[in-house]
């Protein structure tokens, strides 16, 4: 456990909160639980904060995935072979994030967002409504394995921001999904990458375990609040949130371009 004071880790529990609550809506909360940890944790490498961040996420995600598979018709199998691709397509990008450069990447994913919002704000249907009825078919979930789980895998091992987004919107899309039951398959999603991630930080010793489990604690309370909230109020409800994720997610990546 780092020496720090109670109000940072005060600051640090509400930041835990919120993330969890973001997290289990749509994705996205490491824009705020990461900077919390960067900033609460100034004279630690920044990989403690990476580890830490993995260790209290996987918890909130595991609780809203649990939540969400009880109440919305989530195909289980399908989300964890998904998964699976997730783990190795973010393992090779891992693998090539060294020689990549971000100043480069940021602006290329700035303009992908920002097309993601005209898309989703200009076509208010998408995703608001259950197009998948019956069957998953073949076709859709091995597209959903090789772009989704390999493709968004492969882009949250290179870079990183967003991933949580990027998965509820490619499922939505893919798998033909409402926005619930693909924000429900994305946390499941996660756990897989999560667990991954975490087995690395873990053996590098990057990880603040105790500081974790506080943490982890309001993590887990935001999670399943935000799942329960998602699950009750719809795909409409949703969709806001991604909206404003995705602008957030904006604000932010362009914040560390120029700012």
């Amino acid at each position: 456990m780092p020496d720090i004071s109670l109000t940072t880790l005060v600051l640090l529990c509400v930041a835990a909160l919120v993330a969890g609550w973001i997290d289990a809506v749509v994705g996205g909360g490491g824009l705020v639980m990461l900077p919390a940890l960067l900033l609460g944790l100034p004279h630690l490498h920044h990989t403690y904060a990476l580890g830490t961040n993995k260790a209290l996420a996987i918890v909130g995600t595991s609780g809203a995935a649990v939540t969400f598979v009880r109440k919305a018709p989530v195909e289980v199998g399908t989300a964890v072979k998904v998964g699976l691709a997730a783990v190795a397509g973010s393992t090779a990008g891992a693998f090539f994030a060294a020689g990549i450069d971000e100043a480069v990447l940021r602006p290329l994913i700035m303009v992908v967002l920002v097309g993601v919002a005209a898309f989703v704000m200009f076509k208010p249907a998408f995703g608001t409504k259950v197009e998948n009825k019956g069957e998953l078919t073949r076709a859709r979930v091995l597209t959903a394995i090789v772009l989704v789980g390999g493709g968004i895998g492969f882009y949250d091992g290179l870079f990183g921001p967003g991933t949580g987004t990027f998965l509820v919107l490619g499922l939505t899309a893919v798998l033909h999904l409402d926005l619930v039951t693909a924000s429900a398959t994305a946390k499941i999603v996660n756990v897989c990458t999560n667990a991954g991630a975490l087995a690395m930080f873990a053996y590098q010793g990057t990880v603040l375990w105790k500081l974790a489990a506080i943490l982890a604690l309001f993590n887990l309370t935001g999670a399943m609040i935000g799942a329960r909230m998602a699950l009750s109020k719809g795909a409409e409800f949703v969709r806001g949130v991604l909206l404003f994720v995705v602008f957030s997610l904006v604000a932010k990546l362009a914040f560390d371009q120029w700012g």
